[in-house]
């Protein structure tokens, strides 16, 4: 009992002694979370007070930096007039959606370009994605591009056809200069240019007899001119038929007082009052008036008489003077000559030749003959194989036939005929034996491969010169369509129109199309272009209302694509500048 009592009295004491120490150990955990609460508090509200002041320190230095860049309306004009502020702006050209960048300075280079005129550029400036667009051929802009970056130069890359390059010149209007400088490069003959007569009366004689796609009535005198020729080849043919021949009867050369013999033959000589005679006499009137009008009026008289054409000319009219002379001097002295007859057949076969006259008003005559001319030495090489030919196959069809009692060959020299005429099968000569046909087999595609062999290189020549006719007539078309575009210029744009807002620009003044008949319209025209760049370029026109655009398309560059700079209304040398941020 005693033992238990104690024992109890223990556990009582224990558990009184163990009560104070868990309550204060629970005293130290609850303070200790307190403390540590209190801490991670004051660490956020630290942190957060940290990031406030970055923020407020870098919102400072980005409001000092946006301060120092914005400039006055003073300034910002004066950095427009800085030389050193347009060449380090940078303009996008998306060009069907492959975008270009270069700098302004770089186009404006060029100003009688259409990127290089900031007046002719702006209908393409898309103001929301502030960049130029083109809907053309993207290949072609490489070159395009290329001619400003390198001051000049145009290059056609290797995988953009002639053509295709040649319109993307014509669009972007690059000038006649780099054209003619392109069509050098690519190969093509520079064309002669036109020698016209000072006086104007001579040089209008000169162009309507000599360039007949230069008026109306230059037109029709080509006309006429080519229904002269016609005529006159007409007659020429008709006059041969047996039922408008002419025959006379005289002695024979062998007969005596005693034994007359009479001779039945061809009057050559024809009589003035026939028909064909009469109409002969018409056309040589007008080839005569049309020769001496076109060399009095001509600039270059030497020049006139070396030509091809002109001699062809003096030609076709020579044989009937001589023909006349013939019939004058027969009916004086009543002979017939036998020679004067033999010189008026040849004088009359001269009369072939006029219809040569129709190639001055055919392009593809003018285009045949230059490809002849040009393929002069391919036409010689196939007269070299042809006389080879003939030399071995004449040689060969004579001892393939010399055993045939029935062979049309007695000697090597008959069988020049036979072969030169195999291919096309005469038949007047021709073998009759095994060996002889065979040879006579292999001739035949000798001949068709001999001429074929020069064949393609006269259809490139031939292709050379048709495609060079065509392109010279498309330089022309672009030199009256740069001559339109390099005079002075009336630009207007109203709301809606452009991307700047309100704008209207009048520099310069309008050019008629009748204006650029003369060499001094054209000087005009270069003066005209060179005061509109001036005046855009330097602000020296008076009371223009202009709006300030993005980056190349006024003719104020304020704003910076990096930053927007308000302005305000100011002026300059009496110009009022708005600027629409």
């Amino acid at each position: 009992m005693l033992v238990n009592q104690d024992t109890r009295r223990r556990g009582v004491d224990f558990e009184q002694s163990s009560k104070p120490t868990s309550s204060k150990h629970h005293q130290q955990q609850q303070q200790q979370q307190h403390v540590t609460h209190h801490v991670s508090v004051d660490n956020v509200e630290h942190a957060q007070t940290s990031i406030i002041e970055f923020i407020s320190t870098v919102s400072r230095a980005f409001s000092r930096q946006l301060e120092e860049e914005t400039l006055t309306p003073e300034e910002a004009v004066n950095a427009a007039k800085h030389p050193d502020f347009e060449s380090s702006e940078r303009v996008v050209i998306n060009v069907s959606g492959l975008k270009f960048e270069t700098q302004l300075q770089t186009l404006n280079n060029f100003p009688r370009t259409l990127l290089g005129n900031p007046q002719r550029r702006v209908k393409y400036f898309d103001p929301l994605r502030n960049e130029y667009f083109f809907d053309r051929n993207r290949p072609s802009f490489d070159g395009i591009l290329y001619y400003y970056q390198s001051n000049g130069r145009l290059r056609r890359p290797n995988h953009v056809p002639i053509d295709v390059f040649t319109e993307e010149i014509k669009f972007f209007e690059l000038g006649e200069d780099a054209f003619n400088k392109f069509r050098e490069d690519e190969g093509f003959i520079k064309e002669e240019e036109r020698i016209l007569p000072r006086p104007e009366i001579q040089r209008k004689i000169w162009l309507l007899f000599e360039y007949p796609e230069t008026s109306q009535w230059a037109r029709v005198i080509a006309i006429i001119s080519v229904i002269v020729i016609l005529m006159s080849i007409v007659i020429f043919c008709l006059e041969t038929l047996p039922k408008f021949k002419r025959y006379r009867v005289r002695a024979a050369d062998n007969s005596s007082y005693d034994n007359t013999r009479l001779m039945i033959e061809e009057d050559d000589i024809p009589e003035l009052t026939e028909p064909f005679f009469i109409i002969e006499t018409c056309c040589i009137v007008w080839f005569s008036f049309e020769l001496i009008v076109r060399f009095c009026s001509c600039p270059l008289k030497l020049v006139f008489l070396k030509s091809i054409m002109n001699v062809i000319d003096i030609v076709a009219i020579v044989p009937y003077f001589i023909t006349l002379f013939t019939i004058l001097a027969e009916e004086k002295t009543k002979s017939n000559q036998a020679m004067s007859l033999a010189i008026l057949r040849v004088i009359r076969l001269v009369r072939v030749f006029r219809i040569f006259k129709l190639s001055r008003h055919s392009k593809g005559l003018q285009i045949l003959g230059q490809t002849l001319r040009a393929s002069m030495q391919e036409l010689g090489l196939l007269i070299f194989f042809l006389f080879i030919g003939v030399i071995l196959f004449s040689s060969a069809v004579y001892f393939a036939e010399q055993g045939e009692p029935e062979s049309f060959f007695k000697s090597i020299p008959d069988a020049f005929w036979w072969a030169m005429i195999t291919m096309v099968g005469y038949g007047d000569m021709r073998p009759v034996g095994i060996w002889g046909k065979i040879v006579g087999s292999m001739c035949a595609i000798a001949g068709v491969l001999t001429i074929a062999l020069p064949v393609p290189v006269i259809v490139s020549n031939f292709n050379y010169f048709y495609h060079r006719d065509i392109d010279s007539e498309e330089q022309k078309d672009i030199k009256y369509a740069n001559a339109e575009t390099n005079g002075a210029e009336k630009v207007t744009a109203s709301n809606g129109d452009g991307p700047c807002g309100t704008a209207h620009v009048s520099i310069g003044s309008s050019v008629k199309k009748s204006d650029l008949s003369s060499a001094e319209s054209y000087q005009h025209l270069d003066e005209s272009d060179a005061f509109l760049h001036e005046e855009s370029s330097n602000f020296r026109s008076g009371n223009h209302k202009i709006a300030i655009c993005p980056v190349g398309v006024g003719s104020v560059v304020a704003n910076s694509p990096l930053s927007q700079r308000k302005m305000n209304s100011v002026s300059i040398n009496n110009m009022n500048v708005e600027t629409d941020v």
